[in-house]
């Protein structure tokens, strides 16, 4: 995208050096102080790629490239949001021509002999064109980054940073089909944080609130990989998603996490005297007659074994195992 300027950039391509003077002399009674000038083809193709200008005004007969090839090209060369107004300068007065010039891309036409009076309405009109357009852009890159972060923020648990449930929801189906066509095995690693409302009790919810960030941050640490997600699945659980893994490969990763979170020190009024998390596995390869409903419910109901054999730990369940 061109960097904005107040001020018009307009390049003059005329191979009449007589032509050429009176032209410049024309813009620069408009304020547009020394304009670009080029007496070829090639050299106007090499200054609007250098220099790209607001408007270019084309003699449509040049020595070496007509001005038609010269609009073609840079009509294909244009960027997204970038668009320079193109002037034709011409003596051709047949409809064929006047439209040929349109069809590869120009945007006006001036009559040789040019007249002053109709080369400023002209610059005058190309300038408010210009000026909506880049009002346009502007607008519309505000409102990209308007849906960028509303995107953002509809995915991210405001909380503690890391995804949502909403997020977890449509990532871990497409983690699923994705698994399935390439017939791995996706582990989903529900944790949760260990009697988290006597915490609330004893320590105020604002501690809460800390707590909960700092052990999403050791478990977004265990998803590192582009496909890994980790998630707040709701309150106190967390919940990775974990591709072309086994149940093997995420009980590590789930014992690395209950360890990092054990390492914090954070206080809590349990005989451990400190924040802890129990996790729950389940493993499968995803396949026709299995369903990421039924191995959620499996990482589920091993995360509430954990629970009952004592917290603290991670236990690995069966997928079905409901």
């Amino acid at each position: 995208m061109k960097k904005r300027t107040d001020a018009l950039k307009v390049l003059v391509v005329e191979d009449s050096k007589v032509t050429l003077k009176v032209l410049c002399n024309f813009l620069e009674r408009m304020d547009i102080k020394q304009p670009l000038t080029a007496e070829t083809g090639a050299a106007a193709i090499e200054i609007y790629r250098k220099e790209r200008p607001d408007i270019i005004m084309l003699d449509a007969q040049l020595p070496d490239i007509d001005g038609f090839e010269i609009a073609r090209q840079i009509r294909s060369s244009e960027k997204k949001d970038d668009w320079t107004a193109i002037i034709f300068l011409t003596s051709m007065t047949k409809d064929e021509d006047l439209a040929r010039g349109i069809e590869v891309g120009g945007d006006d036409y001036l009559m040789k002999p040019i007249s002053e009076v109709v080369l400023h309405a002209k610059v005058r009109a190309m300038r408010r064109l210009i000026e909506m357009q880049r009002s346009l852009v502007d607008v519309s890159h505000q409102l990209n980054a308007a849906n960028k972060e509303l995107q953002r923020l509809s995915t991210t648990d405001g909380l503690t940073g890391i995804a949502n449930r909403r997020m977890f929801d449509e990532l871990s189906l497409r983690e699923w089909r994705r698994c399935e066509r390439m017939k791995k095995p996706l582990a989903l690693v529900m944790l949760d944080i260990d009697s988290f409302k006597l915490f609330n009790d004893q320590f105020g919810h604002q501690a809460g609130d800390e707590c909960l960030r700092a052990v999403a941050g050791q478990v977004a640490r265990a998803a590192p990989r582009a496909a890994d997600l980790a998630a707040r699945y709701g309150g106190e659980e967390f919940v990775l998603v974990l591709g072309e893994t086994d149940a093997d490969g995420a009980k590590w990763v789930a014992e690395n996490v209950r360890q990092h979170v054990a390492e914090l020190g954070i206080p809590h009024a349990t005989p451990s005297r400190r924040v802890t998390i129990s996790c729950g596995i389940a493993s499968v390869e995803p396949k026709s007659g299995f369903s990421l409903d039924v191995l959620l419910r499996s990482a589920d109901r091993a995360l509430y074994q954990a629970k009952v054999e004592g917290r603290d730990r991670v236990v690995v369940g069966d997928y079905g195992e409901v």
